[in-house]
């Protein structure tokens, strides 16, 4: 479980699966997420996040910029 790095494609309510795999990486905390667990993804930046935690976070993070 958890061994190949799939690219995908974020959409507004779903995603793409570009290349074959079984996990993302998060963009805030590097964790791996399980396809099958992915609910969090900015469709702008196409990153994932491993929570809503990370998600907050990241949206925190640009509000400074």
């Amino acid at each position: 479980m958890l061994k190949k790095l799939a690219k995908l494609k974020y959409l507004a309510n779903n995603f793409e699966i570009l290349e074959e795999g079984d996990h993302v990486i998060c963009a805030v905390s590097g964790k791996k997420i399980s396809l099958n667990e992915l609910n969090y993804w900015n469709v702008d930046l196409q990153e994932a996040y491993f929570s809503y935690k990370e998600a907050h976070l990241k949206k925190e993070e640009l509000k400074k910029k």
